[in-house]
């Protein structure tokens, strides 16, 4: 078995990267929830209870579970060149300019014995106050009252978007704001560095060095031959022609069509998993707002011009798309049934965003209770777990989760 291997949404899981929220959740204050991507403060407390949860499901069903965190700290443990590397590109990417306090924060993070919790450290935010010997120094910190040095991370929970698993290989994705660009940089090391992914045993179809955004969340594996991927407020169409031609072309993989599903750049509509997910090989649930005809472009190889793309542009009943590129009759399952009320309650809590671990067995949010009741009534398998924390950051069991291993279908 290769160490990343993906072509399905809803082949039986087996190996699955989690981030548990820490500190990052509780350096978020009010006045910066939109520079934050939050539109709330979750309690740190219980959003790790219910993360454990979250974990202790896959867990329950044979699933290993990896860490981030653990994962990042394992590969910087192999090095200690790549681990002051790190620690230099971290610097430069949290913008430390002035030379004397970079140096202060790079002995600051150099004095953690222990390797996974100076990464957190890093995830976390780091304050002014925490380190050692700071003293204001430059015209800003005279002027600002900004209290960190490098700013917290707290979408890191989310580990659907900063890179996406493809195949055998990863889209290492550029992040549409400036607040989660940082993201990557974990991702960029275990997959250069880690034992296990590293050492070029991963290809990239996509690089966070690219030039425009591509986000995780946006990208929906529809067969080992389909991909599906949302031009939405955080993924650009030339980022899903850039990943077409490098699946076709650069990579050779198997995958033969992208279908890029255009969809309103706003943020209930945040990215392509909060329209559909699938739960079965017949059965997707979908966004209660979605009107009838779907846009859609299908990007495929241009049988006159080697290596570019060929784009046909496609209008229809989402259903009638689905059925065409799953090649079956499918079903759709509205969030909340449809009813305004329900719908728009329980799509806020992330209702249609599902994680499948098996063929019609899926996580939920408890709290979407109508739309689990739909789910079982259609013979879905329900795991609801609780989030009253964990859904204050929009995002549901799908965005919380990169899958890594799969069996096909």
């Amino acid at each position: 078995m290769k160490p990343i291997y993906v072509n399905t949404e809803i082949g039986k899981l087996k190996k699955v990267m989690l981030h548990r929220p820490g500190k990052e959740l509780e350096n978020i204050k009010p006045e910066w929830l939109e520079r934050l991507l939050f539109d709330d403060i979750p309690w740190l407390e219980y959003a790790q209870k219910e993360h454990d949860e979250f974990a202790q499901v896959f867990k329950n069903n044979g699933i290993d579970v990896v860490y981030l965190e653990d994962l990042i700290a394992e590969t910087l443990d192999e090095d200690k060149a790549i681990k002051q590397q790190f620690v230099e590109q971290f610097l430069d990417e949290a913008h430390v300019v002035s030379e004397t306090l970079r140096q202060v924060v790079k002995d600051y993070l150099s004095s953690f014995s222990n390797t996974k919790t100076m990464i957190e450290t890093t995830m976390g935010g780091i304050r002014k106050k925490d380190v050692p010997n700071f003293q204001k120094r430059t015209l800003s910190d005279y002027i600002s009252d900004y209290p960190f040095v490098s700013d917290p991370m707290p979408n890191l929970y989310f580990t659907r978007d900063p890179f996406s698993a493809i195949g055998s290989g990863i889209t290492l994705n550029r992040m549409s704001t400036l607040t989660r660009s940082r993201e990557t940089i974990y991702a960029d090391y275990i997959f250069k560095y880690h034992p296990i992914y590293g050492n070029g045993k991963i290809d990239r179809y996509y690089n966070r060095d690219n030039t425009y955004s591509l986000e995780g969340g946006d990208i929906l594996i529809l067969s080992d031959k389909v991909l599906a991927v949302g031009v939405s407020q955080r993924t650009h169409p030339s980022s899903i022609e850039l990943l077409a031609k490098n699946l076709f072309y650069k990579y050779q993989t198997n995958f033969e069509t992208v279908l890029a599903f255009d969809i309103p750049k706003i943020r209930a509509f945040m990215h392509l998993d909060t329209v559909f997910t699938r739960v079965d090989f017949d059965k997707f649930t979908l966004h209660s707002q979605i009107n009838n005809e779907f846009k859609v472009y299908e990007l495929t190889k241009d049988p006159k011009r080697a290596g570019k793309i060929q784009v046909k542009p496609i209008v229809d009943r989402l259903e009638k798309i689905l059925e065409k590129y799953v090649e079956q009759p499918v079903t759709l399952i509205p969030c909340g049934g449809g009813d305004e009320i329900i719908a728009g309650r329980e799509q806020w809590n992330d209702g249609a965003n599902t994680l499948a671990i098996a063929p019609g067995e899926v996580i939920v949010y408890a709290r979407n209770y109508v739309t689990n009741e739909i789910l079982d009534k259609h013979g879905v398998k329900i795991h609801a777990i609780l989030s009253s924390e964990l859904s204050r950051g929009r995002g549901g069991p799908r965005c919380m989760s990169m899958p890594l291993l799969r069996e096909d279908v």
